[in-house]
């Protein structure tokens, strides 16, 4: 999506003989999106990039997943997946161990607490959004060196060479898409600058600075890409030649960046707005939006938590992650929860927030939504983490209950 960088050495023309001072030939690649139709970039590499010496299945963690059937509402806790940031993260990597928490064919949402480095990896299957809800280290590619800190969306575009080095336990909330992940289309200028309008603007935005050289031979790369199996998707252990990150530089309009959800500038309104001026992201099929703390409506009449809303279309996943979230209060929803609102069902605030709402000029809430147009299924963590009593908090009692004890009073499973 980004605007163009150039970074490193680069020749004068593209596609021209590019040689190091003792006279080898740099070997020019073209990575592209939409078969040379829309972004790229050109990177020189010391070695051959297509040169590998050895493929071995690599055996992905648990992909496979459970309709969400009865339908119903689901609150997951998924710091119940990793109780203590610390003594979670010891022996886990940001690639290897991320479990998967919802999914289906266009999007794929998992979790890891991890402090390890990763393997060398690739994601071929779509473009990577990854929320740093807690830690800092940095993201080594092949187009250079990514800082990441807490409150970061990590942009990694489809099949970028990559590596995780948490400088400290780091819990990580990993968008896969099957597609390409940018900013929504009406922020953009029919050349691509971000408008006016749009929450953020290219001064937000962090890409790779300098090339990152490495060298090495006999180098695995844990590729992720499309196959026969749950979810379409299969791993492959890639043996290369040559070090990946042997590019001497690069220039174009794809490269991994970073956005962090402090910069990004609310929009409100004398009454509540609708959840797209929250929106930060789009794919195929699913927004990603936040929430951050910000002014609320200024009617005297208005009602700052959302109305009650039948997602039509979508189902909505929220990612509770700071602040106190004002709409779910009596529900047991606490940092680190998830909530799954699917379509097919009519949601929204507690019974008792709404009352609680009135008069409030200021919400300090920071929550991470995707919403998908294709229902989702529950993978193994989502079954691991789940509050089973989630779904019956808005009428005060579930499955079994009499309903003669005075009505609909709100409960908290907390």
């Amino acid at each position: 999506m980004a605007f163009y960088r150039q970074v490193g050495e680069v020749p004068g023309k593209r596609h021209t003989v590019f040689r190091d001072p003792e006279g080898r030939l740099r070997y020019e690649e073209l990575m592209g999106e939409e078969g040379f139709s829309s972004d790229s970039s050109l990177l020189y590499h010391a070695g051959v990039p297509s040169a590998i010496v050895d493929s071995q299945v690599w055996d992905l963690p648990d992909q496979s997943t459970t309709p969400n059937h009865p339908l119903k509402p689901r609150h997951l806790k998924l710091h119940t997946l990793f109780p203590d940031a610390a003594e979670g993260a010891a022996g886990s990597n940001p690639v290897e161990h991320r479990r998967l928490v919802l999914g289906n064919a266009d999007v794929r949402i998992s979790y890891v607490v991890a402090a390890d480095t990763s393997p060398y990896y690739r994601n071929a299957v779509g473009d990577e959004c990854v929320y740093v809800q807690e830690g800092s280290g940095t993201v080594e590619t092949v187009f250079g060196v990514l800082p990441y800190r807490s409150g970061d969306y990590v942009l990694v575009p489809r099949a970028t060479t990559h590596r995780w080095v948490p400088a400290e336990a780091s819990r990580l909330y990993a968008i896969e898409a099957n597609s390409h992940i940018h900013p929504p289309k009406r922020y953009l200028s029919r050349f691509g600058q971000l408008l006016e309008h749009a929450p953020y603007c290219e001064r937000d935005l962090y890409g790779p600075d300098e090339p990152f050289l490495v060298e090495g031979k006999d180098v695995e790369v844990l590729v992720k890409h499309r196959g026969n199996a749950p979810g379409g998707i299969v791993g492959t252990r890639m043996t290369y030649a040559t070090h990946p990150f042997d590019v001497v530089g690069w220039d174009g309009c794809l490269y991994p960046h970073t956005f962090n959800i402090e910069d990004f500038m609310p929009i409100t309104g004398k009454v509540h707005q609708p959840p797209p001026v929250h929106q930060v992201f789009e794919g195929w099929n699913f927004v990603v939006c936040n929430f951050v703390p910000r002014k609320v409506d200024y009617h005297p009449d208005s009602v700052p938590v959302p109305y009650y809303h039948s997602n039509v279309d979508s189902d909505e996943v929220m990612f509770y992650v700071g602040g106190d979230y004002e709409a779910r209060k009596g529900s047991g929803i606490n940092i680190g929860s998830v909530s799954l609102h699917p379509g097919g069902y009519a949601h929204g605030p507690q019974p008792s927030a709404i009352e609680a709402s009135l008069g409030a000029e200021y919400f300090d809430e920071l929550a991470v939504m995707v919403d998908t147009f294709k229902p989702l299924d529950l993978g193994e963590a989502a079954l691991a983490a789940e509050d089973p009593a989630y779904a019956w908090t808005w009428a005060g009692r579930g499955p079994g209950s009499s309903g003669d004890d005075g009505g609909p009073a709100v409960f908290s499973n907390s």
